[in-house]
């Protein structure tokens, strides 16, 4: 099997050397790493320049991740593309092990068994699940990756490492190049799923992740703004119109906690961003919409009205907001 790995390269980039070197040295397909530098300012990408193997592509301004990753998949023509982070070190046989899943005709998206680098035994991601108010986190997030031996379909993949065949990424038509940065991986995958492929946990692709979860108010902006995108553009009408008492209720409580820790401008700056660009966003939202062969009614399983609280901390009785929130999609999941 032939793959080519895009790697992003911005700001310091302390792994991406090794990165590149695992990539290189795996076993069981022919690969190639387009590195694209969306602005690297350590080390060095000299050294990457005549590598044999990899393409150095250099737009000179930042693209965004998925600017970055829709960059590199048309720098190259493999049957195979995998989506790997400048700080995610690929165990010899992963790209093998997730090109082998992404094969199968029923398969969109394969999606590696993120491991904490600095404890290996432990899960970064084994697929993240995805709120029906938008939101994503990472799936299982320090629990041992010996409890989820199986493969397993998940409501989106983790972007820190997946492979794709060309094939679907092209009917996709990659990243939601709009999004810059954040959802972007749960965009797709949802997307998939729309279009009558699998997205899939690959336990024996073993990925180890320098993972470090930052918050600065540009993450907020892009995260909440992002957030809303998918929510509008993914669902149906009816869907919508079912959760829209939920929708505005947590716009409320989010514009608060916003208020309350200082992003209150984040926030507000990305409800300007879907007012100007609304045309765009209406006719994502019909382009979506016309491609997609399984309802809501058929992928509301995939989606969780629970917020991990061991992720993402809920106030004061937040065990019966998620109560409240469980049973309220219950019954939407009911009505769709």
């Amino acid at each position: 099997m032939d793959v080519t790995a895009v790697v992003l390269a911005y700001g310091e980039q302390p792994y991406l050397y090794e990165v590149v070197d695992r990539i290189l040295a795996s076993t069981g397909v022919d690969v190639r790493v387009v590195v694209v530098d969306n602005g690297c300012t350590s080390p060095s990408l000299t050294g990457l320049r005549d590598r044999p193997g990899v393409t150095l592509l250099e737009p000179g301004t930042n693209t965004g991740f998925t600017g970055g990753c829709n960059l590199g998949a048309a720098a190259t023509d493999t049957d195979y593309l995998a989506f790997i982070n400048s700080d995610a070190l690929v165990e010899p046989e992963a790209l093998a092990e997730l090109a082998k899943v992404a094969a199968r005709p029923e398969v969109g998206i394969a999606s590696a068994s993120l491991r904490l680098a600095e404890t290996p035994e432990l899960l970064n991601s084994a697929g993240n699940p995805v709120h029906v108010l938008g939101l994503s986190w990472a799936g299982h997030l320090g629990e041992p990756a010996a409890d989820f031996p199986a493969e397993a379909p998940i409501a989106s993949a983790s972007g820190a490492a997946i492979v794709l065949r060309r094939e679907v990424w092209d009917t996709l038509g990659g990243f939601t190049e709009q999004f810059f940065a954040y959802c972007e991986d749960a965009d797709l995958s949802l997307r998939s799923w729309q279009r009558g492929w699998d997205v899939v946990y690959v336990p024996s692709a073993v990925v180890l992740h320098h993972y470090e979860f930052g918050r600065n108010p540009a993450k907020y902006y892009l995260l909440e703004r992002n957030r809303l995108v998918m929510v509008l553009s993914l669902y149906e009408p009816r869907t919508l119109l079912l959760l829209a008492p939920a929708l505005l209720a947590f716009e409320v409580a989010m514009c608060a906690v916003a208020a309350a820790a200082g992003w209150l401008p984040a926030k507000l700056r990305g409800y300007r961003w879907l007012l100007r660009e609304r045309r765009w966003l209406a006719d994502h939202r019909r382009t979506v919409q016309r491609a997609r062969r399984r309802s809501d009614r058929e992928l509301s399983h995939l989606l969780t009205a629970r917020f991990a609280q061991s992720v993402l901390p809920l106030p004061r009785g937040g065990g019966l907001l998620n109560s409240a929130m469980a049973g309220y999609w219950s019954l939407t999941r009911r009505a769709l």
